[in-house]
């Protein structure tokens, strides 16, 4: 019914904060090119990896934990629609943060 060996596809390379980690991912979305967006709870960013990719892109956050505009504070659930645009609920600052492509 499937491959009995699965693929990474995010993270694999320990608990970290490096482009190649991966510190509590929690929700996943996959686009329709089969890219993979991850929110990186304790690192406070979303990652997104290109398909076939050994490391990934910060697309929100990334800049500490906090309340700034360019801020997260326990990223949760994600949703990126057709245009790239990424919405990220930020669960300790009790709002809903957007990224249009590209604006990190």
């Amino acid at each position: 019914l499937g491959e009995s060996i699965g693929t990474l596809v995010a993270g694999g390379n320990g608990l970290g904060a490096g482009l190649n980690q991966l510190n509590w991912p929690f929700h996943v979305f996959v686009d329709r090119q089969q890219n993979v967006y991850v929110s990186d709870t304790i690192n406070n960013r979303v990652m997104k990896w290109n398909k076939g990719a050994t490391e990934g892109i910060v697309v929100a956050g990334g800049q500490g934990q906090g309340n700034a505009l360019t801020q997260l504070r326990i990223p949760n659930g994600l949703f990126v629609d057709s245009l790239g645009t990424v919405y990220v609920a930020d669960e300790l600052n009790q709002r809903v943060m957007r990224w249009t492509q590209g604006a990190n």
